[in-house]
């Protein structure tokens, strides 16, 4: 009897066992390095349970049954499932993928799954800071990936030679901020980081708006150039006209937002939050919103959602954690494909793009990722693109995405900088006025010997290329100013930085066939642009005259955009700076801030100190 009760209860004892199984344990280490993995994710694929090594690379989990499987995943290691098969220790060599991204993440002392997805969190590097503990045994600051186009700036030009100057007008201004951010840092930014146009148009100016229902006025100014007083500083704006809030048209709009591994961390996916959140705020309950994301593939968060539900908007923005690879393009496809569903005729149909532009699954590559917006920009949905997040940014792939998206770019660095895009500009960063707009300047040679644009190197156009309605220029909104400086070297001015060339054996020398007029015309401005939903363009234009105002009679805009540009000069080391210096171009930012209510020209002011005590201790 003793011996049946016996094995009664061993039987149930077993069973109470099994019913409950038994904890597995072991280390996970690097395959190569052999160095040992703090924060890798184990998750039991039955169960679900979830946890994280610790310190020293160790992990406990409980299994339900022998039959049950673990998966191993971290930013940057191939993931790695692993079958229990009744092993109650399991050690663990992560093998490294091809393309690490070498980034700081954070990691709370005791996270849970709503703190931190780590479907391939990176290495660990213990440290403490504000009671988080920081992870980056990989990671490298020496180590950049971030990518800028090349830039090859505009030289001087002869007008006997090449009379017009053409462009498309454009109202980036994600270089200032990057710039402000590598500064702010206690770094000196890339020379390509720097586009002066970008930085000039970053701010607002006092600019009269347009009359007769046009929607973009011509503004323009002559004055001293402020880096070689024998030059000539030429400036044309462009102002769109501004519209009430209330009544602009009704937003159908779509947020496709990277939850990818390489948007953990602090200024990338929960900065994200932050900016649509502020976004959401301005919404009205005409407008619509959806919100796609993408990692390993896009997926659809929140099906095109009313304004007026904006608890229900903000709560799906909040859920998104990050974790994966990047498959940026599958992300646009998803985000077209819902623009379009919900397309509003006559309306605002805008895809919200944030990301730091690290494509690295499907169509990555610049010219796949080009051809994939401009064709589907042509279904009347403009893209903004926003840039988040540091070392690993891809400014050249985020710029080319805005430009053939009928839309603009924008590096937000902070929450001041979210708040000047989603609230300030609110109506300019997402209501279209005016697109394809282009600008073309025809100097006259009796007055001009030489001419250069400030910027814009990468949105030049043929001469032929204005009055082509099928080549696409830029985009304004609501409310926005474009902001262009030609440097101008007068007739009878010597000058080296004008070239030279033999003349012509074969033909005529092209100056002596010149016969331009004396008529006090020192330059014609043109420019074209489409209505949003237009297809044939419209011509404004506007006559320079050759008067030249000193540099300190000029406008305080006029005053405050060239110390801008002579700033964006001097950290581009540009060979056309001439005599540009930091003091005085600090000095006349001071006496032309003017008004300032948001605080973004004292700010310049007080970057362009840093930037000068940089390249001092340089």
């Amino acid at each position: 009897m003793r011996t049946l009760l016996f094995l009664m209860s061993l039987l149930l004892s077993f069973g109470g066992y099994a019913k409950q199984g038994y904890e597995v344990t072991g280390k996970v280490t690097d395959s190569g390095s052999g160095e040992v993995l703090v924060g890798v994710v184990v998750l039991n694929m039955q169960t679900k349970e979830k946890t994280w090594t610790d310190q020293q690379g160790n992990y406990r989990i409980r299994v339900s049954a022998k039959t049950n499987t673990l998966l191993f995943s971290y930013l940057g290691y191939v993931e790695q499932r692993v079958a229990v098969k009744g092993k109650s220790k399991i050690n663990v060599a992560m093998k490294p993928q091809d393309h690490i991204l070498e980034e700081i993440v954070v990691l709370a002392d005791q996270p849970s799954a709503k703190e931190v997805s780590y479907q391939n969190a990176s290495p660990m590097l213990m440290g403490k800071v504000r009671g988080v503990r920081i992870g980056a045994a990989r990671y490298r600051p020496e180590q950049n990936q971030e990518s800028y186009q090349k830039i090859k700036e505009n030289k001087f030009i002869d007008p006997t030679k090449e009379p017009l100057s053409t462009f498309s007008a454009d109202v980036d201004a994600a270089s200032y901020s990057n710039v402000r951010r590598f500064i702010n840092a206690g770094n000196l930014p890339d020379k390509d980081a720097v586009r002066v146009e970008e930085m000039i148009n970053y701010f607002q100016y006092q600019v009269a708006g347009p009359q007769n229902r046009e929607p973009v006025n011509i503004v323009t100014e002559l004055t001293q150039a402020p880096w070689n007083k024998q030059h000539q500083l030429m400036r044309v704006t462009l102002k769109a006209k501004d519209i009430p809030t209330e009544n602009l048209k009704a937003s159908n709009l779509v947020f496709l937002i990277d939850v990818s591994g390489s948007m953990l961390g602090p200024g990338r996916l929960p900065l994200v939050k932050s900016s649509l959140k502020m976004l959401v705020d301005q919404l009205r309950d005409i407008d619509r919103v959806a919100i796609v994301t993408y990692a390993g593939s896009a997926g659809v968060k929140l099906e095109s959602t009313p304004g007026s539900q904006k608890m229900k908007i903000k709560t799906a923005i909040e859920e998104l954690e990050a974790g994966g690879s990047t498959a940026g393009a599958a992300g646009i496809r998803k985000a077209y494909e819902i623009a379009n569903q919900y397309q509003v005729k006559g309306g605002n149909n805008r895809i919200i793009l944030a990301s730091d532009g690290d494509f690295n699954v499907g169509d990555s590559s610049d010219e796949s990722m080009e051809e994939l917006i401009s064709k589907e920009s042509k279904s009347g949905v403009f893209l903004t693109v926003l840039g988040y997040g540091m070392g690993n940014l891809k400014d050249s792939k985020m710029e080319i995405l805005a430009d053939k998206g009928h839309g603009n770019y924008a590096y937000i660095d902070n929450i001041s900088e979210a708040r000047k895009a989603m609230i300030t500009e609110f109506g300019g960063t997402l209501f279209t006025v005016a697109k394809d707009v282009k600008i073309q300047v025809e100097f006259n040679p009796s007055y001009v010997q030489g001419y250069r644009l400030v910027g814009y190197e990468n949105r030049l156009l043929e001469a032929e290329d204005f009055n082509n309605d099928q080549k696409m220029g830029g985009d304004m909104g609501v409310g926005h100013t474009v902001t262009a400086l030609y440097e101008i070297i007068p007739v009878g001015q010597a000058s080296d930085l004008l070239g030279r060339v033999d003349p012509l054996k074969y033909q005529k020398n092209p100056a002596k066939q010149v016969t331009a007029k004396k008529n006090g015309e020192l330059a014609t401005v043109k420019f074209r642009y489409k209505d949003p939903d237009g297809d044939k363009s419209r011509l404004q234009q506007k006559v320079v005259m050759a008067n030249v105002a000193e540099l300190d009679k000029a406008s305080e805009d006029l005053r405050f955009a060239s110390a801008v540009a002579e700033l964006g000069l001097l950290l581009r080391d540009s060979e056309f700076k001439q005599k540009a210096s930091f003091d005085q171009l600090i000095r006349r930012a001071k006496a032309a801030k003017g008004p300032d209510h948001e605080g973004y020209r004292a700010e310049f002011i007080r970057l362009a100190e840093n930037a000068r005590d940089l390249s001092a201790s340089m």
